[in-house]
This record gives C-alpha cells, sequence and structure tokens, in this order.
C-alpha cells in the first residue's frame, strides 16, 4: 500500500506546485524542500544527532523546552530544526539558540525525504503532535534512524480519516518508536489507531514548560514604547484572532470605553497578512488604530494591531487582560496559555475542541470561558472594574501552568533511552 501513496503523493505534488511555487508562507526554499541541502546547511560535529521538526513557528516554541533539555544533559549534542513554514524558519533562526541547523522541512516525497535523511543523518527524528509524514518515517526507518512523537494528539472526530489515510500510506505508525502522548485519551486513541502498545507513553504537553520558562523582561519597555502604550493605563491585548472575530472584539472594546476611557487595545492576528484588514475594522468603527510596525513614531492610538512575528507572549506580559481567539469562531481554539504563562487572565470563547488538556487547566484556576461577545463584556467589565481581583486571577493562571510542567524532561529521557538503544543494537 505504500507504493500507492508514494505515486500518490508525487501527483499530490504536481497538481500543489503553482500553489507550493507562489504561496507568501512556502514559496522559499524549494531545493531544501526538495531534500538538497547545501553542505553549510547540514550537521558537522556533535553527537547524537536529533533532527525537531515542527510545522509551523507555534509548534517550534513547543519543542523549545526539549532542545533546552538536551543541550542541558548532552552539551556535545546536533540539533537540527525543521519547519514547514517561512514565518517558522524566521522565528528559529532568530529565536531558537538551542538549534545547530535550521532548515526548511523537506517535502513529503520518496526522494525528497531519503535525500534530507542522507543529508542530514539524525540518530533520532522527532515529529510534532500529528504531523505523520508517511515518505519521512520510511526513509528514517530505512536508514534505520528511530522516529519519535512528541505532544502527541488525535483529533477524537478525525479518527475514521486517520485510520483510512494509515491504511493507504503502509501503516506508517507501526514505524514509530515512541509516542509520548498529551493525555491518556490520546494515548489510547494511538493505540486504535494501531500504535504498538509497548511504545505508548503518556508524557504530558511540552507546551506547559515552553509557557513558563524564565524569559528576559528587558524587552517589555521598548515593546510598549514601539506601540505607544501608556504604562500606566490598562491594556486589553486580544491575541491569536482570526477572521470574523474583530468586530465583535472591536465592539466590545468600544463598550468598554465608557466606562474605562483610558483603555487601551492590542489585536494580534494568527496570521499577520491581515494586520491591514483590522486596522481598517477598527477605523470604520470610529476608533484610532496603527500598525505595530509603524513604531514610536507614529505616537499612539486606541487600537494597535500586530503585524510583526515572535512578540506576541512579550505583548502579553503588557496586558492587564486576554482574550484569546479562535475561539469564537468554530476554529478550536489557540494557545491559551501564553498569557496564562504571563501570569494574566485570560478570556476565551466556546470553541476549544483543540486545546480541551489547556482548558481542564485553567479554568477556575484564572481562565474563564465565556460563551458570547456578549459575556466577554460583562466578565471584561467586571476584571477592569476590580484589579486586585484581575491580579489574583492571572497569579492563580501562572501557577496553574507552573503545575504541569515537566513532560520536556519525561520526553528526553525516553528518547536519550531510544538513542542508546539503537548504538547498542548496532
Amino acid at each position: 500500500m505504500h507504493l500507492l501513496y508514494a505515486i500518490g503523493s508525487y501527483l499530490a505534488f504536481v497538481l500543489l506546485l503553482p500553489m507550493l511555487l507562489f504561496h507568501p508562507k512556502l514559496r522559499h526554499g524549494i531545493k531544501e524542500r526538495l531534500g538538497f541541502y547545501r553542505s553549510r546547511e547540514t550537521p558537522g560535529s556533535g553527537s547524537p544527532r536529533i533532527w525537531l521538526h515542527g510545522a509551523s513557528a507555534g509548534d517550534l516554541q513547543s519543542l523549545q523546552p526539549m532542545m533546552k533539555e538536551l543541550k542541558e544533559r548532552i552539551p556535545g549534542c546536533c540539533l537540527v530544526v525543521t519547519t514547514i513554514t517561512n514565518s517558522g524558519l524566521e522565528m528559529a533562526r532568530a529565536r531558537i539558540r538551542e538549534a545547530d541547523v535550521v532548515v526548511h522541512a523537506p517535502y513529503d516525497l520518496p526522494g525528497a525525504t531519503r535525500r534530507a535523511m542522507a543529508a542530514l543523518r539524525p540518530d533520532l527524528l522527532v515529529l510534532e503532535y500529528t504531523e505523520i509524514w508517511p515518505n519521512l518515517i520510511r526513509a528514517a526507518r530505512k536508514a534505520g534512524v528511530r522516529v519519535a512523537l512528541t505532544n502527541g494528539r488525535f483529533a477524537p472526530e478525525k479518527l475514521s480519516r486517520y485510520r483510512t489515510f494509515f491504511r493507504l500510506a503502509g501503516k506508517p505508525l507501526r514505524s514509530i518508536t515512541l509516542f509520548l502522548m498529551r493525555s491518556d485519551e490520546e494515548a489510547e486513541r494511538a493505540l486504535q489507531l494501531g500504535a504498538p502498545p509497548d511504545r505508548v507513553w503518556v508524557t504530558g504537553n511540552t507546551k506547559f514548560d515552553a509557557l513558563v520558562l524564565d524569559r528576559p523582561r528587558g524587552d517589555d519597555e521598548p515593546l510598549r514604547a514601539s506601540m505607544a502604550l501608556d504604562p500606566v493605563r490598562p491594556t486589553f491585548i486580544a491575541g491569536s484572532t482570526h477572521e470574523g472575530e474583530e468586530e465583535s472584539l472591536v465592539s466590545v472594546y468600544r463598550a468598554l470605553l465608557g466606562d474605562f476611557p483610558g483603555l487601551q487595545m492590542v489585536i494580534a492576528p494568527r496570521y499577520v497578512e491581515r494586520a491591514g484588514r483590522i486596522v481598517a475594522i477598527a477605523q470604520a468603527a470610529g476608533l484610532s488604530a496603527r500598525l505595530r510596525s509603524a513604531g514610536a513614531a507614529a505616537g499612539p492610538a486606541q487600537v494597535v494591531v500586530m503585524d510583526t512575528i515572535g512578540e506576541l507572549s512579550a505583548a502579553y506580559r503588557l496586558a492587564t487582560l486576554a482574550f484569546v481567539g479562535g475561539s469564537f469562531i468554530r476554529r478550536g481554539g489557540q494557545n491559551v496559555l501564553e498569557p496564562a504563562g504571563q501570569g494574566k487572565p485570560v478570556l476565551f470563547g466556546p470553541h476549544m475542541e483543540s486545546f480541551k488538556d489547556s482548558v481542564q487547566v485553567l479554568v477556575g484556576r484564572g481562565g474563564i470561558q465565556v460563551a458570547t461577545p456578549e459575556q466577554l463584556l460583562k466578565v471584561a467589565r467586571e476584571l477592569l472594574a476590580r484589579p486586585e481581583e484581575a491580579r489574583r486571577l492571572g497569579a492563580m493562571a501562572r501557577e496553574a501552568v507552573g503545575a504541569v510542567r515537566g513532560a520536556s524532561a519525561r520526553n528526553v529521557d525516553h528518547m536519550l533511552r531510544a538513542i542508546r538503544r539503537a548504538r547498542g543494537a548496532a
């Protein structure tokens, strides 16, 4: 069956080639994506060599605590980081100091993955979430490379589709060495999909570790100044928002201004290319608005829209309270733990299907789920009127995130054992 998948992957590549060549997030690094890495982009010395793959900037941030753990425990190891999006590549090169090599991931084509495996020469391949790439996994198996799935998750409503896909792709789960799952429920779903029982472990979610890392706060004031935010006045930050949410959030903000005329708003869209559109939405509502990239020279505005990458976590530190988007529409939510890890009360909408574990951690501990924009207005008004209560909820949120740390260390324990077993067998 894998032969059918291999042929199908080439056919899909040909059909998708125009999009791959012109999509702003995918069009760069075509040679690397085909597995042709230049010598300066491939690892030199360092052992063991561990290849960590995350699809986007957010996925790489969840992997970073494991990279820190690996570098602390094996200072001489070589960490190769790959990602799919250009924004993820830029973020990794700018912010992930633990990475020895950062390159684009290969397309999941037999030739590209085989060339990538030969060039990058890993001892272990680490995939994130549901990044099951059959040709890449097959290339790793043929090269004698162990494969680990970390922060493993399989959406329950998609199990039948997963089964069909894995059957057509030659049952790739059988070639994965370690399934390091986020929860008991995720582990059970992995078993239902055919993961060997002796390879499945529940280790937790490394994003909990990523959000309570000690981050330097020296960048707070320059960021605040660049957005012309007044440190004395309260700030409402709406992060990771999606199409269809900003109009409601701007309306909530306008209503809050009646009680809190000094309130400032920052909106950070999930996709920065939409920033100009959000400025227009705010201006159409009669509000002054500007882009964060305009800098301090642009002066203050009621609404600042972030159009930069990698600054949302630092921006949350400037918030009085935060709302996380992707939750008022059927997107499944976004990362509510990021503002919680910064000690902020977190509000989010009803659609958090992709982040159920995060909701369980936060509800009643500094996180508040609201059903409608009207309820968001009510809760935000109450918190802004009671700043001490807002600070108390923020402290609870940070403590809740801190209490579930440790997945990175547990994952690294399993990964290093797998590498030792592989070397022993060799």
